[in-house]
């Protein structure tokens, strides 16, 4: 699953044993990345 750093703004890849931490500049807030779809909204 791919993630992006908030402070550095790099992708960062988590494996199972790595903990959650950027390891270019070991920050520890990541954030998820969005997917590219976009949802309908039908008006009744």
């Amino acid at each position: 699953m791919s993630y992006k750093c908030s402070r550095c703004k790099r992708d960062v890849t988590l494996d199972e044993y790595g903990g959650v931490r950027c390891p270019y500049c070991g920050h520890r807030v990541l954030l998820k990345e969005r997917g590219g779809d976009v949802k309908e909204v039908t008006v009744e």
